[in-house]
């Protein structure tokens, strides 16, 4: 698949033409759709366009500074101390909203006017507390890493089932429960319908969607995805008893599943940024979902391992699998035709079929992350020393180091032990069979971490991608290759906003075909 490797830098754009758009037997009076999506990072936002092939047309990104917010969610949900809602500095939704129209302008005009459908990816559990009349916020948004105050993680546990993934400290209900606990208790009629003061919540692919399709009412929606940290149930498609009891249900907002249309962009969009008036505004997702779809994974026992600073593994699973205990919780698979084409699925291979198939039940992507990954390795060893060493290791003969990377104590998946001490004694003398030693330990880790899911109910894995830096190291791929006994490979792409822009492909067929994305 074509991918657009970027350089260095705060911006790039880059622009493609195949021959078949310069052919004069494909005339500008006859386009063919193209697909807009768009991924907003921790650190960045960038946009990439596509074509109904998936091919790459053109890849914009820019970096926004660190955003001014506050150091937990009681501190974003109080608002400034002036008497004002958002504080005097320019909030990060701000920074926000401007990076989405600079990406948009930064599109080439040729392409803009093509674009059928958009959608967007966003942090999970970044929670934004905005009027329903104007969608604007009320209140610095908390970030995805935020923790609610111990108050609201006390009040969501009181009513939510044990080790729901809702109770996390981190999770959007706990604090939005901290935003109502501090201002909806209070008589300023926030939290009540009606009247000029009423607020709703949404996450931060909504709100950004929402700018696209002039927010209001419209933009009141969101997909199962970011919804999953909110307490909504995508198995059961509907928010459950419990959550709706609470006194700030009516906040919260309409579920889709990911692309789902929403509407179409607003008349002010269409005149500035020339995207047709028919184009449409589809549900997103959140960045790490939009980052799995990108890899194009879709068949059971299939799963992608991302070797970043940390080792995070998400399997294609039949069954849904939450553990508290160890991290573990899963996503609804978005529904769709994610494969790219001529490749058959295991289901295909299995029932003899050659085309895509639509998914009749749900599939879940079951993921957990561990302490360890790329940050031991940077501790140790230099882009280029990592180059030089693995070229001296043979990956088909085991190492007998017994090692357990990580960068300090304290271990979560698949081994659920806070105290865990790292473990990377006896050092050999020759750093070669040293690094062989952690790259092994590190495999066992992850073989040890789809057996855990495994024995929890999951899917057996079956294949392995790989995102993230690690995935560059053939010497580690076939270590890993080895140790988890299963082929494993890189992923031709995990960009995100790659994954964004299929989904908007997907929500405008389905849209064309009138499939519903909701029961």
């Amino acid at each position: 698949m074509p991918r657009v490797r970027q350089p260095g830098g705060a911006f790039h754009v880059r622009a493609f033409t195949s021959a078949a758009e310069s052919s004069p037997s494909d005339p500008a009076a006859h386009p063919s759709p193209l697909f807009l999506g768009f991924d907003f990072g921790t650190s960045g936002a960038r946009a990439v366009v596509i074509d109904g092939e998936a091919t790459i047309l053109a890849d914009v990104k820019r970096k926004y500074p660190p955003p001014v917010h506050a150091d937990s969610a009681a501190e974003s949900a109080a608002g400034s101390s002036s008497g004002s809602d958002l504080d005097s500095d320019v909030s990060a939704a701000e920074g926000w909203r401007a990076a989405l129209f600079r990406l948009l302008r930064e599109i080439p005009e040729e392409l803009r006017r093509r674009v059928a459908a958009v959608s967007l990816d966003g942090t999970s559990a970044t929670t934004m507390v905005v009027s329903s009349s104007t969608f604007e916020p009320v209140i610095k948004p908390m970030m995805y890493n935020e923790a609610g105050t111990p108050e609201a993680v006390a009040a969501v546990a009181v009513v939510a089932p044990a080790n729901h993934t809702a109770t996390a400290g981190t999770s959007t209900l706990c604090k939005l429960m901290t935003w109502w606990l501090k201002r909806g208790e209070g008589g300023s009629g926030e939290g009540e319908r009606g009247g000029g003061g009423e607020v709703v919540m949404v996450h931060q692919a909504d709100w950004l969607l929402g700018q696209l399709c002039g927010g209001g009412t419209d933009g009141h929606v969101t997909d199962f995805n970011n919804a999953l940290k909110l307490g909504y149930d995508p198995e059961s498609e509907a928010y459950p008893d419990w959550l709706l009891a609470l006194p700030l249900a009516h906040m919260l907002p309409r579920v889709l599943a990911p692309g789902g249309v929403i509407g179409t962009v607003s008349a002010r969009v269409t005149e500035e940024f020339a995207l047709p008036l028919d184009c449409i505004i589809t549900t997103g997702t959140t960045d790490s979902i939009a980052a799995f779809l990108a890899a194009r994974v879709t068949t059971p026992g299939d799963a992608v391992t991302s070797l970043g600073s940390t080792l995070a593994v998400k399997l294609v699973s039949t069954a849904r699998i939450d553990d508290a205990r160890f991290g573990v919780y899963s996503h609804r698979l978005p529904p769709g035709d994610w494969a790219p084409p001529g490749v058959q699925t295991g289901e295909e291979m299995e029932h003899g079929g050659g085309g895509a198939k639509e998914d009749k039940e749900c599939k879940w992507l079951v993921g957990g992350a561990s302490n360890t990954g790329g940050a031991v390795l940077r501790e140790y060893f230099t882009d280029e020393e990592l180059r030089e060493l693995s070229a001296k290791i043979d990956p088909k003969i085991e190492c007998k180091l017994d090692y357990y990377p990580l960068t300090r104590p304290g271990e979560r998946f698949p081994v659920s032990n806070p105290d865990l001490q790292p473990r990377l004694s006896p050092r050999p003398a020759d750093d070669s069979v040293f690094l062989h030693g952690i790259l092994e330990s590190i495999a066992t880790i992850e073989a040890r971490a789809y057996s855990l899911l495994a024995d929890l109910g999951a899917s057996p894995v079956q294949r392995v991608y790989t995102a993230g830096g690690g995935a560059g190291n053939p010497v580690w791929t076939a270590i890993r290759g080895r140790v988890m006994g299963v082929p494993v490979a890189p992923s031709d792409n995990t960009d995100a906003a790659f994954g964004s822009a299929l989904l908007a492909r997907e929500g405008f067929v389905r849209h064309k075909k009138g499939t519903r994305l909701v029961k």
